[in-house]
């Protein structure tokens, strides 16, 4: 059984391997959009994966850590392209929710987005 939580942050970030001139060597922002998913089996006392006020606690603080934020300044996101964000929260995630099954980061004004479903060793 799979289910998933979704959240949103703004932040601001450039890239570094852009060349320069591109818009995207320049600082600029974005509305994000990430959904995290669980898969599990469900508890036969509870007819639940996890409670989702459980599963929101897990990833608020993630959220908090990136939202309004410059990703270049983040710990781990001197390159914040979309793959490095949805590796960065899988791996700072996965400890706190064993059962992770996947990260999408989506930016929604520019079409495109990144799923993640860990790495291929897992």
């Amino acid at each position: 059984m799979r289910i998933y939580k979704e959240f949103g942050f703004e932040a601001a970030h450039f890239l570094p391997s852009a060349p320069e001139g591109h818009p995207n060597s320049r600082v600029h922002g974005h509305s994000f959009r990430a959904v995290i998913w669980l898969d599990g089996k469900v508890d036969p006392d509870t007819g639940l994966v996890m409670h989702f006020e459980r599963f929101l606690q897990e990833i608020e603080r993630f959220r908090v850590m990136l939202d309004h934020r410059m990703l270049n300044e983040v710990e781990g996101l001197e390159h914040p392209t979309l793959e490095n964000i949805t590796m960065w929260l899988w791996d700072r995630m996965k400890p706190g929710l064993p059962d992770l099954a996947r990260i999408e980061i989506h930016r929604p004004s520019c079409h495109e987005g990144c799923v993640y479903d860990g790495p291929e060793d897992k």
